[in-house]
């Protein structure tokens, strides 16, 4: 069976990820993509901005028509899966137009800009009886599946603490500052700011290590070195867990990290570091702790094109990272992280029935 698959929206540079995955699959056809209109025009067409995401997009997997209008392109072809990767405030509407043409949607990280946009979302896809799924670099991470299962076989012992840690220069690091002014990342309207596109993480990371939904969120951020708009280029939130806390950090301002992990979690009986080259080193005396080398991933499904065909096909779930159960939670964190930001004051965490 061949899947006719789409794209909509070419904000997000993680686009050419999703298109290298899909165009290396013989059970996908591709028939069309419309990108979303920008809230103000970008200056640049440098690698990874949204015009050379269309372009690198559309020679890559030889997309046969381009649409101004995602909406037309919805009313005139048909999709078994649509790709979305707008701007973080547009994961909403492009998701309810997809689910209302029969489509299921595959968005990529965060899964949206705030909680009421996910559930939005989430009932738009229920009710027209497709599938989201929203795509985490780290799910394919062969290290994070290690941690995961050292953790669960009780290694050490029962986890207290998790801490994340993620940052670079910033999206599109290179443009000048009026260039980046003009890009959705830089504007908090559009869904932009380190908090959501580095905190998004560790929120689902957490969640899915500890097993539980988190209760409540002291959050900061600030826009510390990119005076030229409006989003925040730092980031962090303590989150409590019912067992347990996290500290999630992100930063777009970060030449180098100075350690070498990327996140840890402390156990009552021992100690993980995910390590940024991506080893994962087990403490549980005070020495300098045994390094453990991942197995790959299984094949088939190794990113989130194969694993989301292989379970079309098997009926087999996808990886629990993936679903949007888990992410109404993880942005849950985000979205209390945000309130407490702008309050001042320790957020309570909201539900499903909230």
């Amino acid at each position: 069976m061949a899947y006719r698959v789409g794209i909509i929206g070419f904000a997000h540079m993680h686009v050419t990820w999703l298109v290298d995955q899909f165009s290396a699959l013989e059970a996908v056809e591709w028939v069309a993509c419309a990108d979303t209109v920008p809230s103000r025009p970008s200056l640049s067409e440098a690698p990874m901005t949204r015009r050379a995401n269309l372009k690198y997009s559309v020679e890559k997997a030889g997309i046969p028509k381009v649409y101004q209008d995602y909406r037309e392109m919805l009313e005139k072809e048909s999709f078994d899966i649509i790709i979305a990767c707008p701007e973080n405030a547009r994961h909403g509407e492009v998701t309810e137009a997809a689910a209302a043409a029969g489509a299921h949607v595959i968005t990529e990280k965060p899964p949206a800009a705030s909680f009421d946009e996910l559930l939005r979302m989430i009932r738009a896809t229920r009710e027209a009886g497709v599938e989201l799924i929203v795509n985490w670099p780290s799910t394919w991470s062969p290290a994070w599946r290690l941690a995961k299962r050292l953790v669960d076989n009780g290694l050490i012992g029962r986890v207290f603490q998790f801490k994340w840690r993620a940052g670079s220069r910033g999206p599109l690091a290179d443009l000048s500052s009026q260039e980046k002014a003009a890009e959705w990342w830089h504007h908090a309207e559009d869904g932009g700011g380190a908090l959501l596109d580095y905190c998004c993480y560790g929120a689902n990371l957490s969640r899915w290590v500890l097993g539980e939904p988190a209760q409540a969120v002291l959050g900061l951020r600030g826009n510390f070195a990119s005076h030229f708009a409006d989003a925040d280029d730092n980031a962090a939130l303590l989150v409590r867990y019912p067992s347990a806390m996290a500290i999630l950090e992100a930063t777009w301002s970060c030449v180098n990290h100075g350690v070498s992990a990327l996140a840890v979690i402390y156990g009552t009986e021992g100690t993980i570091a995910l390590e940024r080259r991506g080893g994962v080193r087990l403490f549980q005396d005070g020495g300098e702790g045994e390094l453990h080398e991942p197995e790959p991933l299984p094949e088939g499904r190794r990113n989130v094109a194969e694993e989301f065909i292989h379970h079309l096909e098997t009926g087999e779930p996808v990886h629990e990272t993936l679903r949007p159960e888990i992410n109404l939670d993880a942005m849950a964190i985000l979205d209390a992280g945000i309130r407490s930001a702008r309050s001042g004051h320790l957020e309570p965490v909201r539900s499903w029935i909230w």
